[in-house]
């Protein structure tokens, strides 16, 4: 099985060398708990150490935003965007498609097939919710981006706002059964911890372990452990 290398240190460690090629990854976690900057980091380290174009499609944070936010962080992230290694691209909610399931989720495809990118991330699918009013049919909408992604053989993170609770994956209760992995990220003050729920494919780490994040991304310490009692 080929594997994309995360980009983030010390993951790997935990996933056999990296997610399985073509995979569907959910990145689930609350408020502040580190998602975008964790799928950022993927994207740039995957273009600037493996040579892997990436795209970024923001449902929620305009390409602004996000690229001030990363301002803290060593990353030269512009001469990627000039050699067309890593876009980022501000989907607006249509209303005039709204419960077009086929026509959202064609927007997003269309930009993939149109750069051929190694790896994708969509952040979050918790914004479908602003297009589509009824939780089936928002079900129905990532089954259908989940098998069109599939057919395009490009490693995806989907991230998804949850309460944080440690036992809440996702947020309309069917991603984790549809993405081929799903990593939880934890925040209690002043703690950072990840885990691995699932990853088809893969002997993964069954254990939660602590990150921190610095002026270099997200970092995990695959050696130490959090105990599992100690999550909210």
């Amino acid at each position: 099985m080929n594997r994309i290398k995360s980009g983030i240190p010390g993951l790997d460690d935990l996933i056999e060398g990296g997610f399985p090629e073509g995979s569907s990854i959910l990145l689930s976690g609350g408020p502040g708990s580190g998602k975008s900057i964790f799928c950022l980091q993927y994207l740039y380290n995957g273009a600037k150490l493996y040579g892997e174009p990436g795209i970024y499609v923001t449902l929620e944070e305009g390409p602004h935003n996000l690229w001030w936010n990363m301002q803290r962080f060593k990353w030269d992230l512009l001469p990627l965007e000039k050699q067309n290694m890593l876009k980022i691209y501000k989907f607006e909610p249509n209303l005039d498609m709204k419960d077009d399931i086929e026509g959202q989720t064609k927007r997003i495809l269309d930009k993939a097939k149109e750069l051929n990118p190694k790896r994708l991330v969509i952040d979050s699918i918790t914004a479908f919710s602003f297009w589509i009013d009824e939780v089936p049919k928002i079900r129905y909408a990532l089954y259908v981006l989940m098998e069109e992604l599939r057919k395009l053989n490009v490693t995806t993170i989907l991230t998804a706002e949850t309460s944080g609770k440690k036992d809440r994956m996702s947020r309309f209760g069917v991603e984790e059964f549809l993405t081929d992995g799903v990593i939880q990220l934890y925040f209690f003050p002043p703690h950072r911890s990840l885990f691995v729920r699932k990853m088809r494919g893969t002997n993964n780490d069954k254990s939660v372990r602590p990150f921190n994040i610095d002026e270099n991304g997200v970092a995990v310490d695959p050696r130490s452990e959090v105990l599992w009692e100690s999550l909210h």
